[in-house]
């Protein structure tokens, strides 16, 4: 470092001579002139020369010296090196060198308030829900937020959008854009790169002025789940529809057959009676079963904080459908094969599960057989997934020895009014909907629903219960 500092201080000294011997050169050729035409001796002349050099080099040098110490304070500034105070004499360029170093503080206070403000913008960037480009005029991506990194990739910025997604509608659309035939287009697409997403695009071009790498702004919205839900809702009101419709039209036709020809029929009266009242009640479960459903789907934000006795729960269920399971010729047994501690949930809920299960047990169960109710402790819950609890669970496991259940109506049972065509067949009464209402309390209590059916034992409906709602 010294001997770059003397290697510099060496060349300064040379370059100050070199000017002041030019800076006298004007004088020295007045003097050699007066002394050529004999006006002044050459002695004279000689020694007038000499002594304006030396002025030249008196007065020249200091301020060469602090203008060179001010050259290296601004590249000092520039390479962001450690500034100390300078002195100086002049007071011309003490004022610069102030004048520079206030002026060097507001850059850098600029700056900081810059990169602050960058930061926060980035920060803010990502937090917004729905995935953002940001394109320039060839449709390269310059900048992305999370939400955009994280369904499309980490490294999108710099890529092109055609090799992002492969739909024309949506490329036609961004090239309408960034060539200024349109302000703004808004296009929904299928994307199946993406997971089979219905995807929603607004693609908004940037006024000329404002642009600097980013010519146009495309913001995607997922609306997979929106359109998924708004066909589940038209289907849901289509078959509660159908499903209220077929006893109505049964009570209504025999309403007018006793109003009619079977007026005074007093047998015809009795049995058509009897097939309205168990429509009635059939109406009747259905339209509460409906409600209870509503209300699950409605209410899955509901703090789950009771605890619950599963013990106290299966005794009381097996009580209520122990008149049930007589009428059926059928014993229920509850095998516990370890100690099994009390539960984080909804008491309600967890008592309704438990008896739609069971009732489905005995209900489906062949005559002069067993159903038996398994519970235990597990340490986690198996095929745990998005929104399913860690840790340790409880397990209610209903078994029948029922007809095996083929795979695609095992890959059905929980979807509502779905009833198997073989238990239409056997006229075993049902909404089709306790499988559904089942599957919305697991949801709830962040638990899992499997079912296994096998020829040598039967179907076995297994509830999984986190022990703790974390």
């Amino acid at each position: 470092m010294s001997l770059e500092f003397g290697l510099k201080n060496l060349d300064f000294k040379r370059r100050f001579l070199l000017r002041a011997l030019i800076l006298s050169l004007p004088i020295g050729a007045v003097f050699s002139g007066l002394a050529f035409l004999h006006i002044i001796p050459i002695s004279t002349a000689c020694l007038c020369y000499f002594v304006n050099l030396f002025l030249n080099f008196f007065l020249l040098f200091p301020i060469s010296t602090e203008l060179q110490i001010l050259r290296h304070y601004v590249v000092s500034l520039v390479q962001g090196e450690n500034i100390r105070p300078l002195a100086l004499s002049d007071g011309d360029i003490r004022d610069v060198a102030k004048a520079i170093g206030t002026l060097y503080k507001l850059l850098m206070s600029k700056t900081d308030t810059l990169e602050a403000q960058a930061l926060s913008d980035a920060a803010v960037f990502d937090t917004l829900p729905d995935p953002i480009l940001m394109l320039d005029n060839e449709g390269n991506v310059t900048n992305s937020n999370l939400p955009a990194r994280l369904l499309l990739g980490e490294k999108i910025v710099s890529q092109n959008i055609d090799h992002l997604f492969s739909t024309n509608i949506f490329i036609a659309s961004i090239e309408k854009v960034l060539k200024d035939k349109s302000e703004s287009e808004s296009v929904i697409f299928h994307a199946p790169e993406y997971g089979n997403r219905q995807i929603y695009a607004h693609i908004s071009g940037l006024p000329r002025e404002l642009r600097g790498r980013a010519a146009a702004v495309v913001a995607l919205y997922d609306i997979s789940k929106a359109l998924s839900l708004e066909k589940m809702q038209s289907d849901f009101v289509a078959n509660a529809s159908h499903e209220l419709r077929t006893p109505l039209s049964v009570i209504s036709g025999f309403i007018e057959t006793l109003q009619t020809s079977a007026h005074d029929d007093a047998d015809a009266r009795d049995a058509f009676l009897a097939i309205m009242k168990e429509q009635t009640e059939y109406m009747s479960n259905l339209i509460e079963d409906l409600l209870s459903l509503s209300k699950l789907e409605m209410g899955q934000d509901k703090a789950l904080q009771d605890k619950v006795d599963l013990h106290e729960v299966i005794y009381d269920i097996t009580q209520a459908l122990k008149f049930k399971a007589f009428q059926h010729s059928v014993n229920v047994t509850i095998n516990e094969l370890n100690r099994i501690p009390k539960i984080i949930g909804d008491n309600q809920q967890i008592h309704q599960i438990v008896q739609n299960l069971l009732d489905n047990a005995i209900k489906y169960a062949p005559e002069n057989s067993e159903v038996t109710i398994e519970l235990k402790t597990v340490p986690e819950i198996p095929a745990a997934g998005q929104g399913v609890a860690q840790g340790r669970a409880v397990s209610i496991a209903f078994n029948n020895k029922g007809q095996k259940i083929n795979k695609e109506d095992l890959s059905r049972l929980t979807e509502k009014f779905y009833r198997m065509q073989v238990h239409k067949d056997m006229k075993i009464k049902g909404t089709g909907l306790g499988l559904a209402i089942a599957k919305q309390i697991v949801l709830h209590h962040r638990g899992n629903l499997t079912v296994t059916s096998t020829t040598y034992n039967g179907n076995t409906f297994t509830v999984y219960l986190p022990i703790k709602q974390s």
